[in-house]
């Protein structure tokens, strides 16, 4: 069997149904390998594209998402979705060609050590240098992508060895890893601490996504307060009286409010970013505690506290543990009721009927069409944190971002990826006029394939964040944040062979919306958004500054 019919053969059997990628010279042989596959290979046009693209599909589903590329640039190329699926733990294995080995350092066309390039930003890599070594990289790629803290895998393959035969008997070998490692002996100190604390929260990250039953159960058990991170959004629904919001830099104030007065912080999978937990948004009580529960043990110690406990190991199991040797516990009523207080306090309408219009009031009528299915992709900026604040997301995996890397093109190739992992669901992507532009061209893959989703444009004419720093602490000296000769977005999707819409009044906004989610195919919905619009409250760089308080501030 050849290299290549061995790869795609390995993939297939691993339950591959989709790639994401771009051809080349050095990967021609596998492009004509999956000619006769049934896997299914969209065609980006751009690979840093077929990275984010796998990225969505990963988190929309669950299961690694694939992309290739050809090497060089192909390689190169793929970089900025490699490091943004790193950052915020997706499961991703990421193929690249190479030229020959005999070619190997010798300057060959389009060659480029991806193997050393990749290798910072992934969880391990393979070079396969002997094609009888290809069964072991993909089995073990596959393992190590998902296990523990899930992160992207690269595989680098020579052209010439991916042309060279191998024992077909080898697919059926025994590949392994090691076991995860697991370390529990804090639970007795953990629950003596959950039974001494007045006033606890729950805090949730991205790594508590498949624990959400468990975190639920928890809140509800110990009548506990969450506090979410952008990546823990959907693991406690919006909609559950407990749930605080977001947390950090853009995060409410009730959620902040919580955190600052807790003397008993209970983390599940989260990172404790600079972004969420700062000088501002942390515990004021000097004597305050965190137990720590994470898969991965190097996120421990990052909060600077010294009173912690870690516990390392499966979110659901250790919670699980902690709930059975918590029976009989009594929930503290008066920080239940004081966690509802602040809640209802921080209650904003965003409704408003104003000209031009409001990003909150878009957020508003978006949370009219989006259902159970519903999967809702943001860029980074602006639109991205009023995402965070207002929209109501109940389930897990409902709401993909980029947190830890702030990759602007993010949210439209997220969204085909995310269409492509589940074609029965509604995708929504929100963006701003800056992201966008950076991607605009995956419009042309999404219709070209088939994978049709809404795209929700709030173009204000500027890079928006970087803007409102400059209007906040840099005395509005606006440098180089205005967008001049943009293009009509309604003509360019239309070019494309996409529906366009344009909205400039707020009273449009929920027909434009019906119609773009019902046409079919994919449909780009530009809103005229407040230029002098900012995204509040927001806690400065500089703990010396004074947190920005906005209209919905108590």
């Amino acid at each position: 069997m050849k290299g290549t019919k061995a790869l795609v053969t390995m993939l297939g059997r691993k339950g591959v149904d989709t790639i994401f990628g771009y051809p080349g010279g050095s990967v021609i042989p596998i492009y004509d390998e999956l000619y006769d596959s049934d896997i299914r290979h969209v065609l980006v046009r751009h690979e840093q594209c077929a990275a984010h693209m796998a990225d969505g599909y990963a988190r929309a589903s669950g299961r690694p998402g694939v992309c290739l590329a050809t090497s060089g640039p192909g390689a190169t190329n793929l970089v900025t979705g490699v490091a943004t699926a790193f950052a915020d733990s997706v499961p991703m294995i990421a193929l690249t060609g190479q030229v020959g080995t005999g070619s190997m350092g010798l300057g060959a066309f389009q060659e480029v050590d991806a193997y050393s390039l990749l290798m910072p930003i992934t969880k391990h890599n393979f070079r396969v240098l002997d094609v009888n070594r290809l069964p072991h990289a993909i089995t073990e790629a596959w393992d190590i992508c998902q296990m523990g803290r899930p992160g992207p895998v690269h595989i680098d393959l020579p052209v010439d060895q991916m042309n060279s035969d191998m024992d077909e008997s080898m697919l059926d070998g025994t590949y392994g890893v090691k076991p995860i490692m697991e370390d529990l002996s804090g639970i007795d100190a953990a629950v003596k601490w959950i039974k001494e604390a007045q006033r606890p929260l729950i805090i949730v990250g991205g790594g508590a996504v498949n624990a959400y039953a468990e975190v639920r159960m928890f809140s509800e058990f110990l009548r506990a307060p969450v506090d979410m991170t952008l990546m823990g959004m959907g693991v406690v629904p919006s909609s559950y009286e407990l749930n605080m919001g977001p947390l950090g830099m853009h995060g409410r104030l009730s959620a902040k409010t919580a955190m600052n007065e807790a003397d008993l912080v209970i983390s599940i999978g989260c990172r404790f970013s600079d972004r969420t937990y700062s000088k501002k948004s942390c515990m004021q009580d000097g004597n305050g505690r965190i137990i720590h529960i994470d898969v991965d043990h190097t996120e421990f110690g990052k909060h600077k506290c010294g009173n912690c406990v870690n516990l390392l190991g499966d979110s659901r199991k250790v919670v699980r543990m902690l709930m059975d040797a918590l029976q009989g516990y009594a929930p503290r009523q008066k920080w239940t009721e004081y966690a509802l207080g602040l809640k209802k306090r921080c209650k904003c309408n965003t409704d408003l009927d104003a000209y031009p219009i409001l990003p909150q009031k878009l957020m508003h009528d978006i949370n009219d069409i989006i259902r159970d299915d519903t999967i809702v992709t943001t860029d980074v900026g602006q639109n991205q944190m009023w995402a965070m604040h207002h929209l109501n997301i109940e389930h897990p995996r409902q709401l993909l971002s980029s947190g830890t890397f702030g990759t602007m093109g993010y949210g439209v190739p997220a969204a085909i990826g995310a269409k492509a992992a589940k074609p029965e669901s509604d995708v929504i992507a929100i963006t701003g006029d800056g992201g966008f532009q950076m991607v605009m061209q995956e419009v042309a893959t999404s219709l070209a394939e088939d994978l049709p989703i809404t795209i929700v444009l709030l173009n204000n004419g500027t890079l928006g964040m970087v803007r409102q720093w400059q209007k906040l602490f840099w005395n509005e000296r606006y440098s180089n944040t205005t967008l001049d000769a943009v293009p009509d977005f309604v003509k360019l999707a239309e070019a494309f062979g996409a529906k366009g819409l344009l909205v400039e009044k707020p009273g449009e906004i929920k027909d434009a919306l019906k119609e773009a989610t019902e046409c079919g195919k994919t449909c780009l919905v530009e809103v005229r958004v407040d230029v002098n619009e900012d995204v509040l409250p927001m806690l400065p760089a500089d703990p010396k500054e004074p947190m920005v308080k906005g209209r919905c501030a108590f």
